[in-house]
C-alpha cells in the first residue's frame, strides 16, 4: 500500500503534501526501543512451522503470541468418515517422531472400548515399541535443542544412535519413519527372528554413546548458562496449563501415567519417575536423559520377560483369520472379507484413554454409536498444551533465550495442528 502521511477527511478536501513532511515521522518516545518479530513458521528454532509473534523491548520479549495450523489436516473429521483400523496410518502422523508410541495409544483406545486385554505377548511388544520411540524422540529433542544453542557433536551423536532405531523399526515393521504397525487388537505380524538380538545390541551399546553426551553437555559452562534459570515453569503454572510429560515432570510434580493409571503391564516394570526441582530448560533437559536411561532398564526386562503365545485378541467375529487360512478356505476368506469391508461391530458408548508418549499425555476421546465407523474422536496432543504456556513463559526472556526454551519443551506441529 502507499506511503500514508494523513488521512483526508472528506474527497474536497485537497491536502498538500511535500516531501519533507513525507519524511519526517511523528514523534514517539519509544521510536527504536520497541520492534514486533516474526519468527517462522519457517525457522529451524521453531521445529516446524510454528510461527510467534514476538514484541520486542530492546532484546527483551514483551509480548509472545503463538499462530499454529499450518499443518492442520483435519485429522478428528477424517476419523468420522473411517473404520477404526482405516485410521491407524493417520496416528503415524500426529507425533510422526514417536509413531509407533501414537499407534499404540490409538489402538489401546479403541480396545477399551470394545473390551478387549491384549495377550501378554502383545502386550511386551507394544511396551518395546513404546519405549524404543521414547528413546528415538528423545534424541531428537536432545539433538535438536543441543543444535539449536551451538553444541553439534552432540547432534552427531544422538542422530548416530537414533539411526540405529530406525533400522530396528524397519527390521519390525518394514517401514523407518511411518510404521503403522499396530492394529486394533493386537499387531500386523510378530517380532522377526533376529529382533531382540539386534535390540540387546543397541542396548549395550546406547549406554555409554547416552553417558558421553550427558558429559558433554550437563558441566558445559556454555550450555549450562544458556538454560540454567531460563523458561522456569513453577509447579503451580504447570498445573494450571495442563501441562504433561517431561515438561510437567521437570517443575518437581511425580506424574506418569505408566505409574498412576498402569497400561501395558507397566506396573509389573521397575523404573522410576524421573522428576526436576527448579522447571527450567536445564532441568526438563535432565529429565530426558534420565528418562531414556529408564527406557533402556524397562526394555531389558521386556526382553528377559516376553512371553510366548499369540499377540491378537481371539475374537473371531472382529479379527481377520490367519492369512494362510484365507488363501486355502472359503470360509475364511468370506469371513475375512466382512471384516475388511464392514470393519469392527463396535458398541455404542462413549472412552476416553490416555498413554504417557514421549511428549506427554495423548489421549483419544471416542464417541461410538455402534458399527465399524465412531460419531466423533477427540485427539487430546500434549504438544498443543504444552505449547500453550509460550504466552506466559516467553516475556522476560530475552530473544536469544527462545531456541532454548522452544528445544526444551520439545514440541512437534503434527500433532499440535492435527
Amino acid at each position: 500500500m502507499p506511503f500514508t502521511t494523513r488521512e483526508i477527511e472528506s474527497p474536497d478536501a485537497v491536502t498538500q503534501v511535500t516531501a519533507a513532511d513525507a519524511a519526517v515521522p511523528e514523534p514517539d518516545d519509544d521510536i527504536g526501543e520497541k520492534m514486533v518479530l516474526n519468527m517462522g513458521p519457517s525457522h529451524p528454532a521453531t521445529h516446524g512451522v510454528l510461527r510467534l509473534v514476538l514484541e520486542l523491548d530492546g532484546e527483551i520479549i514483551t509480548k509472545a503470541t503463538p499462530d499454529i495450523g499450518f499443518l492442520h489436516r483435519g485429522d478428528e473429521k477424517i476419523a468420522e468418515n473411517m473404520q477404526y483400523n482405516q485410521f491407524v496410518p493417520y496416528t503415524d502422523r500426529l507425533d510422526y517422531l514417536a509413531p509407533l508410541s501414537n499407534n499404540v495409544a490409538y489402538a489401546l483406545a479403541v480396545e477399551k472400548l470394545m473390551g478387549w486385554d491384549i495377550p501378554p505377548r502383545g502386550q511386551a511388544i507394544r511396551t518395546i515399541c513404546c519405549e524404543t520411540s521414547r528413546i528415538s524422540s528423545h534424541l531428537l529433542g536432545l539433538g535438536a535443542m543441543a543444535l539449536d544453542l551451538g553444541a553439534m557433536t552432540v547432534f552427531l551423536y544422538t542422530f548416530t544412535e537414533r539411526e540405529k532405531l530406525y533400522d530396528l523399526f524397519e527390521l519390525l515393521t518394514g517401514a523407518r519413519f511411518t510404521t503403522s504397525y499396530t492394529r486394533v487388537g493386537g499387531q500386523i505380524r510378530d517380532l522377526p527372528e533376529n529382533f531382540i538380538r539386534q535390540l540387546k545390541k543397541f542396548l549395550d551399546d546406547f549406554g555409554p554413546s547416552l553417558d558421553e553426551c550427558d558429559k558433554l553437555l550437563t558441566r558445559n559452562r556454555i550450555f549450562v548458562d544458556r538454560t540454567k534459570d531460563v523458561g522456569v515453569i513453577s509447579k503451580e503454572r504447570a498445573i494450571a496449563y495442563a501441562l504433561s510429560g517431561p515438561n510437567l515432570r521437570g517443575s518437581g510434580i511425580e506424574h506418569d501415567l505408566r505409574r498412576k493409571h498402569p497400561y501395558l503391564d507397566y506396573e509389573n516394570y521397575d523404573f522410576d519417575v524421573v522428576i526436576g526441582s527448579a522447571g527450567d530448560c536445564y532441568d526438563r533437559y535432565l529429565v530426558r536423559i534420565e528418562e531414556m536411561r529408564q527406557s533402556v532398564r524397562i526394555l531389558r526386562q521386556g526382553i528377559d520377560k516376553l512371553p510366548s503365545g499369540p499377540i491378537n485378541v481371539a475374537d473371531w467375529k472382529n479379527m481377520a483369520p490367519p492369512k494362510s487360512r484365507v488363501m486355502t478356505k472359503m470360509e475364511e476368506l468370506i469371513h475375512h472379507f466382512i471384516v475388511v469391508t464392514e470393519g469392527l461391530d463396535a458398541p455404542p458408548g462413549e472412552i476416553y484413554f490416555a498413554a504417557e508418549n514421549p511428549k506427554g499425555e495423548l489421549g483419544f476421546y471416542i464417541n461410538s454409536r455402534g458399527g465399524g465407523v465412531p460419531y466423533r474422536l477427540k485427539i487430546r496432543a500434549p504438544s498443543f498444551v504444552n505449547l500453550s504456556i509460550l504466552p506466559e513463559l516467553l516475556p522476560g526472556c530475552m530473544v536469544s533465550d527462545v531456541p532454548a526454551v522452544l528445544g526444551s519443551l520439545d514440541f512437534v506441529m503434527g500433532e499440535c495442528d492435527r
